[in-house]
């Protein structure tokens, strides 16, 4: 929520004063739908490729171990160029398969 405009739609008033958001509130009816649009735009070039994304979820994969680390790399460069970011909590790395949404990956496939 960058725009003045916007800010000012979106406020909470209280007794101690009106205060406005400075980004997206998660309470929002339409903020999954737009950070999926978001997320969708950024990586891509990368979907289907070597990344899959499901609202909050990501998946980085690789058909080649050596390649992983890259693939990596190059996710994070666009995360970052676009101020995103990772909770660290939730992420796990160097997987060779597992749970993914509600789908088991494994290194032939879903």
């Amino acid at each position: 929520m960058r725009a003045l405009e916007d800010r000012k739609r979106v406020s909470i008033t209280t007794s101690a004063g009106t205060f406005c958001y400075v980004a997206m509130p998660l309470e929002l009816k339409i903020a999954g739908a737009t950070y999926q649009r978001l997320v969708d735009k950024i990586v891509c070039p990368k979907v289907g490729r070597n990344v899959d994304v499901y609202a909050d979820d990501m998946l980085v994969k690789s058909k080649e171990v050596k390649n992983h680390v890259a693939d990596l790399e190059q996710t994070f460069f666009v995360l970052r160029k676009h101020r995103l970011k990772l909770n660290p909590g939730k992420c796990a790395f160097g997987l060779r398969g597992g749970r993914f949404i509600r789908f088991m990956v494994t290194q032939r496939g879903i």
